[in-house]
C-alpha cells in the first residue's frame, strides 16, 4: 500500500517543497558518470527529480513507482518528456536492459517481508545487462537515526503554492524493530485541514543485506557511506553476476 505522502495528490504537491535540498541525489549523479551509465533505472522513483535530472544531462532514463499521484507531479517536470515512466514496481517491469539501477532515499527500507524484498532484487536483477551496476541506501541499526524523528527537531513551516502555509511534523508510532513505523502530520492554513501519512520501515543488518543480494545474484563491490548522512547509512554498490 502507499503511503499517503506518496499517493494523496494534496500531500504529493508538497513533497518537493518539504524536501526540498536534497544533496542525495547529487551523489547519485555523480555515481552514473563514475559508472558511466547510459540507461538507468529509477526504482521508487516518486515525484522524479533524480530521473528528470538525470534526462537533463542526457542519460536514458526509466522511472517506475507505485504512487500514481507521484508519476502525475513527475510527468510535469521539466525534461520528463525525456523519462520513460512506469506505474508499477520492480516486479512488473517490460524488459529491460540497463547498465545502472538505484533506490534512493527510503526506498530499500519500505520492502517489509523477506519476499517482498527478494522479489524485488529479482525484478533488479533481470533489468539489468550483464555486469550491471545495483545502486541503493539503507540506514544502519545500530545508528538508531528514529530517535530523531520526533516534533521538535522535524518541525516545519512552508508555504504552499498557490497560498497560504503548510505546518508538518513527524513523530514515532512504534519501534518493534527490524520495524519502525512513524507519522507526518500536515496542517493546512488554508482551510484548517489535518493530513497524515503513516510510514513503516524495515531496518536490516548489513550482512542480512550481503546475504539477500547474493542470493539474488548479485556481487557487492563496495560498501560506501553516504556522503550526506555519514557515518549513518550504508550505500550499497552490487553488480548483477
Amino acid at each position: 500500500m502507499v503511503d499517503a505522502l506518496f499517493g494523496v495528490p494534496r500531500l504529493v504537491a508538497m513533497y518537493d517543497v518539504l524536501e526540498s535540498g536534497r544533496g542525495d541525489l547529487e551523489h547519485y549523479v555523480a555515481m552514473v558518470g563514475e559508472f558511466e551509465a547510459r540507461q538507468v533505472l529509477d526504482v521508487g522513483c516518486g515525484t522524479g527529480e533524480l530521473a528528470c535530472w538525470l534526462a537533463r544531462i542526457g542519460v536514458e532514463v526509466v522511472g517506475v513507482d507505485p504512487a500514481e499521484a507521484s508519476l502525475e507531479v513527475a510527468r510535469g517536470k521539466e525534461f520528463a518528456d525525456r523519462v520513460r515512466w512506469i506505474h508499477g514496481d520492480a516486479t512488473t517491469l517490460p524488459p529491460l536492459q540497463v547498465d545502472l539501477a538505484v533506490m534512493t532515499g527510503n526506498v530499500a527500507q519500505v520492502f517489509l517481508t523477506d519476499e517482498e524484498w527478494a522479489a524485488t532484487l529479482d525484478g533488479v536483477h533481470a533489468a539489468l545487462k550483464p555486469d550491471g551496476r545495483f545502486v541503493f541506501e539503507t540506514r544502519d541499526p545500530a545508528r538508531r537515526q528514529w530517535e530523531e524523528w520526533t516534533r521538535e527537531p522535524t518541525h516545519q513551516v512552508r508555504p504552499v503554492p498557490g497560498g497560504g502555509t503548510v505546518e508538518c511534523w513527524s513523530e514515532l508510532v512504534s519501534v518493534e524493530l527490524p520495524f519502525v513505523t512513524f507519522r507526518g502530520t500536515y496542517v493546512f492554513s488554508s482551510d484548517g485541514a489535518v493530513l497524515t501519512s503513516d510510514s513503516t520501515l524495515r531496518f536490516r543488518e548489513r550482512a542480512e543485506v550481503e546475504d539477500s543480494l547474493a542470493a539474488a545474484g548479485f556481487a557487492v563491490d563496495d560498501i560506501r557511506e553516504a556522503p550526506d548522512r555519514p557515518g549513518k547509512e550504508w550505500v550499497f554498490v552490487a553488480r548483477r553476476r
